[in-house]
């Protein structure tokens, strides 16, 4: 019987995650608004009311695609800066770690671009908190590294570094000769390096 059960909460969390990658991909192509619980069930095999299941709507459904990225992040971004002996290692750690993320979480990138003002007020705060937590780590690194800069200085260089590798993996698909795909990670990382290093 206990393997049983096993089972079924095994194919209950492939399900649960099926339905954010799912949601993410349809959400990413288009939008929010565009995309109906039935659509999303039927695109992973099951019933728009099979969705409830998991989740009490689509906003539900939303708020844990952003909340879960967004704590991923942090949690990804605290264990790089512990793993980094000096400023530099945590910087260019972080840096990688920000580029895989950004290639491999796109479309989540594209939902929370468009579509963060459709989340409730509580996941929307969340969101904010935890990335606001997320940058405040890229600034104490950059902090050590360029003691003579202001914080809000910082800030606006952490960000504009986030906008470059954030927004490329959308602008990379739109070029009739687009890099193949392993040239893309060093690429980002040593332009971001550059860019955080001046």
């Amino acid at each position: 019987m206990a393997s049983t059960l096993t089972q079924r909460e095994r194919a209950k969390a492939d399900r649960y995650q099926a339905l954010l990658d799912e949601a993410a991909r349809l959400f990413a192509a288009r939008g929010f608004s565009g995309v109906s619980l039935e659509e999303l069930g039927a695109a992973v095999g099951v019933s728009g009311p099979a969705v409830y299941r998991h989740f009490a709507n689509k906003q539900a459904l939303l708020g844990a695609i952003l909340i879960g990225v967004s704590e991923r992040l942090l949690a990804g971004g605290r264990a790089v800066v512990a793993s980094g002996e000096t400023p530099q290692e945590q910087l260019t750690a972080l840096i990688a770690f920000h580029v895989d993320f950004a290639l491999s979480d796109a479309d989540v990138i594209r939902v929370q671009d468009r579509d963060l003002a459709s989340l409730v007020d509580d996941d929307r705060h969340a969101v904010r908190r935890l990335q606001r937590e997320y940058v405040e780590l890229w600034i104490g690194v950059l902090e050590a590294i360029h003691p003579e800069r202001a914080a809000n200085d910082l800030r606006v260089r952490a960000h504009a570094c986030f906008g470059l590798i954030n927004s490329t993996p959308h602008s990379v698909q739109a070029l009739r000769d687009a890099p193949a795909d392993d040239e893309i990670p060093p690429l980002l990382r040593s332009m971001a390096l550059a860019a955080l290093s001046v």
